[in-house]
Formats: C-alpha cells, structure tokens, sequence
C-alpha cells in the first residue's frame, strides 16, 4: 500500500514546531539558570500553584509600602503631623513581630476540628490587615485637625496596631504553609521564593501608590489606602484557595509537642549567641532609624512629589532583591555569613554617605541610589545574619533561631524607627534656621555610627567555623521560613 501524499506546508509547519521546542527547550535552561528560585517548583507544588500562594507576600509587601513608605510622607508634609509622632505609629506594628515565633508555634499546634492548621491564622490576620487599613484614612485625616486630633490619634493607633498584626499573623501562617505543601528538598526555595515575592510586591506597589498619588488630595487618599484594604482581601483569598488539605491527625489535642521553654534555654546557652544577637540589633536599628525619614527628607530637602519619594521604595525593594539574588550565590560559594552581613553594612554606610550628600547637591538620582543601596545592604545583612543564627542551634532548630533573629530585629528596629523622629525633631528645634537639614544629617551620622559598631561587634565572630549547609537538601545554601 503506497504512503498518503504529505499535506501542503506540513513540512513548514513540522519545521516551525521543531525550531520552537528548541527555543522553548533554551529559555527553560535560561530560566532556570539566572531567574532566582526558578527550580523551587516540583510535580506536588507546580508553578503555577506556588505563584498563587505567594500572592500573600505580595499583599503584605502593598501594606509594608503603606506604612513604611507612603503614609510617613502624607502624614509629615501634607497632613503637618509631627515627625516623632509618626515614628511612633509607624513602628507599633514592630511591636507585634516579636510574637511571630508564637505565632508560628500556635500554628502548628491549632486545635481545628475541620483538620486546618494554617488556614485560621492566614484568613483572621487578613480579616485585621483588612480592618486596620479600611480606618486608617479616617483616623490620619482626624489626626490633621485640632478638634478631631486625640479621635484620630486613637484610631490611627488602632488602625496601624490592627494593620501590623494581621501582616504578622498572616506572614508567619503563610510562610509555614508553604513550608508544609512543598516537597522536602524543594522547601527551602520555595519559601526563599516566596521571600522574593514580597519584595517584588513591594516595588510594584511603591511605582503603582506612587503614581496614583502624584496629584494628592485627602479623598483620593482615602481611595488609594481603602482600594489597598480590599485587593488585600482578593490577593490573600486567592492565595489561599484549596491550598492546605484538611487532616484532623494533625490538628488532634493530644498530640504532643516539645516544650518552647526548653528550647529555648538551650539555644540561648549556645556559644556566641549573645554577640551575634547584639550585632544584629544594632545592625537592624542602623538600617531602620531612617525608615519614617527617607521620604520626607526627599520631599523637604529636595522638593520632590508624593509619587516620586514613594518610588524612593520601589528602588530600596530592587536594591534588596539584588542583595538577596547575591547573597545566595556567594553563599554557595563557601562566602562565610557573617562576613556577607559585614559586607552588608559596609554598603549601608556607603548609602547613607549618598542619601547626606543628595540634598546639598541638590542631586535625587544620589538620593534614589542611596536608596537602592540601603535596600542592597539590607539584604546582605539580612541573609548573612540568618543563616548565622540558625547554625547556633546544634539540634537544628531553625523555628527557635528564626524566632530570635525576627525579635531582635523587630524590637531593634521598632526603638530605632521611634527615635530617629525624635532626634530628628529635637535636633530641628534646637538648631534654629535650617534644622530640619541638621535634624536629618543627625539621624544618617548616627545610622553610620551604629553600622561601624556593628561591624566591630562581629569582627571576632566571622573568622568562627560555621556548619551553613548541615540539615540542607543537597548541601544548598537555602532560607527555610525567611521571615520578613
């Protein structure tokens, strides 16, 4: 029997399909070679489904940019609110994440009768993401108004405390949900995964806030911070659909659990502990003092607009995901840790040497890459001091070392966020004409200062020997459950 006649153009076609299965065969390899956390995806948790769940970090990353970012500007130049008092707001939410290890520790022992372990924590921390910023315009705009001030002071309060917990609540659930859907092996990047997610969220958020508010008026806002309230809801829903499977074996009251306590006291007894905590407190309060600041000091010294100075945190989000995107190929490289964080705080010093020298050359580009700079210091310092803290556990309990590394820098960060306001306004008051420049040369002197003891602080500690790879799949350096 003689063969059919090949169809016209089939051979072009055949042609086309093979030249694009190689391209797509290439790309994949591209991919996968120097896209970060790209191979994090396994055949229990594809792509597809762990891109959703990291839609969390992404609301998160859109409420850090509110709070850290956008309202410190809006309350200090439009609103005329004191800068000591914004500090103090801004860093109640801090206040909160000491508790994450508690959190995280509630968590795992929930007693659900539905089988659900993470899914209370993740949809409750969203309902109070949720709550804080649907009043949080209100309060702000009570607060600008003398009548009104002490109304709007108490539901700012409530409205940043309300907003801080649920980020914390639902960050912490969200970071061990993954930890429990994705494969032992992939875990690790796939939570780091998540890690880089946040930060993307945050510099799209900062261009997408900034540009809504470059011409700003109290209604829109109001719009802008309620429109962030419900795309919480929408993103944290989403990413949370049919992700945790119900297993009431889990979530039985009798099941035992080690006691906090215990661990704790051993991991506390571990050698070096109290001087790398110190290090990263004061390395953790010299990244933060200029957090309320940055934007201000842009708008005030270089006459910049809303939108600009919140870009100002889309370019600290980019500096931080290049930080992080280095900090794991120099670690797989043997890098030792804590000379990584050294690095780190080497470049804070050169960021702020920037940000002082932007306003009396009258230069945002130095301003915008200071602020690029402290987010790539920060990184480094980040990644660098965790992986140290968690070698200090020789049972290889990460959830303690995570909890003590995110409680010192939360309550470093938290005084440090407070007092930079007030040294700022003290300085100002104090100085007569042109203090507010003095105020914040104050503030960025003192962050240099802390950077430089910091340093010192950790000099004797990173020519110690530390395990990075002991526990880790494949001898990878990876971040199980980076925090934040």
């Amino acid at each position: 029997m003689s063969s059919s006649p090949a169809l016209p153009g089939s051979s072009a076609r055949g042609r086309a399909q093979s030249q694009l299965g190689r391209f797509a065969g290439q790309w994949t390899r591209v991919a996968l070679t120097w896209l970060p956390f790209a191979d994090a995806a396994s055949v229990e948790l594809p792509l597809s489904r762990l891109l959703r769940l990291a839609l969390f970090q992404v609301s998160v990353g859109m409420a850090t940019v509110l709070l850290n970012g956008t309202l410190n500007r809006v309350m200090i130049v439009e609103l005329k609110t004191p800068a000591w008092l914004v500090s103090m707001l801004i860093a109640l939410p801090l206040l909160f994440a000491p508790l994450r290890a508690l959190i995280g520790h509630k968590s795992d022992t929930h007693r659900s009768v539905l089988g659900w372990r993470r899914v209370p924590y993740i949809w409750f921390g969203t309902l109070m993401q949720w709550g804080g910023l649907a009043i949080m315009p209100f309060a702000l705009l009570l607060m600008s108004k003398e009548p009104t001030f002490y109304a709007g002071l108490a539901g700012g309060m409530a409205a940043f405390l309300l907003t801080g917990a649920g980020l914390h609540v639902t960050q912490t659930a969200g970071l061990a949900l993954a930890t429990d859907l994705a494969r032992p092996d992939k875990r690790p990047r796939a939570v780091a995964l998540l890690y880089v997610m946040l930060l993307v969220g945050m510099m799209v958020s900062a261009f997408i806030i900034g540009g809504l508010l470059t011409n700003f008026t109290p209604t829109h806002l109001v719009q802008v911070i309620q429109g962030a309230a419900l795309v919480t809801v929408v993103l944290n829903v989403c990413a949370l659909w049919k992700q945790e499977g119900r297993n009431r074996a889990v979530t039985a009251p009798e099941r035992e659990t080690p006691a906090f306590a215990d661990v704790w006291r051993e991991f506390v007894a571990e050698p070096n502990t109290v001087r790398l905590l110190t290090a990263i407190g004061l390395g953790a309060a010299a990244f933060a003092m200029q957090d309320a600041l940055l934007e201000p000091y842009g708008a005030e010294m270089l006459g910049l607009t809303v939108g600009s100075t919140t870009m100002l945190t889309g370019s600290w989000a980019f500096g931080a995901i290049l930080g992080f995107s280095l900090s794991t190929r120099v670690l797989e490289r043997g890098l030792h840790p804590l000379r990584l964080a050294g690095f780190g705080l080497v470049a804070g010093v050169c960021a702020f040497m920037l940000v002082l020298l932007a306003a009396p050359l009258a230069a945002p580009a130095l301003l915008a890459a200071g602020a690029g700079s402290i987010g790539f210091g920060i990184g480094l310092f980040s990644v660098g001091t965790l992986i140290a803290a968690m070698s200090l556990s020789e049972r290889g309990d990460s959830g303690v070392a995570l909890g003590a590394w995110g409680a010192v820098q939360a309550t470093a960060a938290g005084s440090a966020l407070a007092l930079g306001g007030i040294i700022r306004d003290t300085v100002a008051l104090l100085s007569g004409p042109g203090g507010r420049a003095a105020g914040y040369a104050t503030v960025y002197s003192l962050e240099i200062l802390m950077m430089f003891a910091a340093l010192i602080v950790l000099g004797p500690l990173a020519g110690k020997r530390i395990d990075i790879a002991g526990g880790l799949p494949g001898g990878q350096m990876a971040l199980p459950e980076f925090p934040t």
